[in-house]
């Protein structure tokens, strides 16, 4: 094994876990499979394999775009905590 109770008291610190002593043998166990399993993936060789973004296959997701009538601008400004000249009126954030 490779995985110790101090490296597992470290992954829970960082983690913010509290772990019960009784359950520590069990999650040594499957952390040290999981990182097994993960060695096993580095050896894997991907010369030949192009990069992915996605596992799967996707399509493009968007929505027509339709031209549909807006929010009126008294309505868009009702509720506005401060509006000037038919705009919202935001405070100052870049200097001159």
């Amino acid at each position: 094994m490779k995985v110790t109770k101090d490296d597992l008291d470290n992954v829970a610190v960082l983690s913010r876990l509290t772990i019960p002593s009784e359950e520590a043998p069990q999650y040594i166990e499957q952390l040290d499979k999981f990182l097994t399993y993960v060695d096993n993936l580095a050896q894997v060789d991907t010369e030949e394999v192009r990069p992915t973004t996605y596992a799967l296959p996707i399509q493009n997701v968007f929505r027509d775009d339709v031209v549909k009538p807006s929010l009126d601008r008294e309505a868009a400004l009702s509720n506005a905590p401060l509006k000037e000249d038919g705009y919202f009126k935001v405070p100052k954030v870049l200097e001159d």
